[in-house]
């Protein structure tokens, strides 16, 4: 059986002011790998399904909308990895909400989610 990609996220560009930084924070604190593309620039893959780049010039992405989540597998242990590697939360966890959900601001500016599978909750498998 051959399953269709259509419809699926592939691939996502974030703006950079630096693209090294940026490259670096993805790594540190999600597990990114990180690559040269042929023409200097950076980009990477999530490890699962998502390829991307990071572009600098293009403004980020700040104002509450349109947002992407990053599925994580303890959610408090990677909001320390966000703060210790130049990231800021902007929304905390909330105790007791239905989603294990939470929001930062990366290096850039640019304003994302992460999303803890309530299954996974008590269980740190790090990044």
């Amino acid at each position: 059986m051959v399953v269709s990609a259509h419809g699926k996220v592939c691939y996502v560009v974030i703006p950079a002011a630096d693209a090294a930084r940026s490259a670096e924070f993805y790594r540190a604190v999600f597990g990114w790998t990180i690559r040269t593309r042929n023409h200097g620039g950076m980009a990477f893959d999530d490890g699962v399904e998502v390829r991307g780049t990071f572009v600098e010039g293009l403004p980020p992405a700040i104002d509450p909308g349109f947002r992407i989540y990053v599925m994580v597998a303890d959610a408090e242990a990677t909001l320390k990895r966000i703060v210790a590697h130049g990231g800021e939360i902007v929304e905390p966890v909330t105790p007791g909400a239905p989603e294990i959900v939470a929001h930062f601001r990366d290096p850039a500016g640019n304003l994302l989610g992460i999303y803890q599978d309530r299954a996974l909750a008590g269980r740190s498998t790090g990044a």
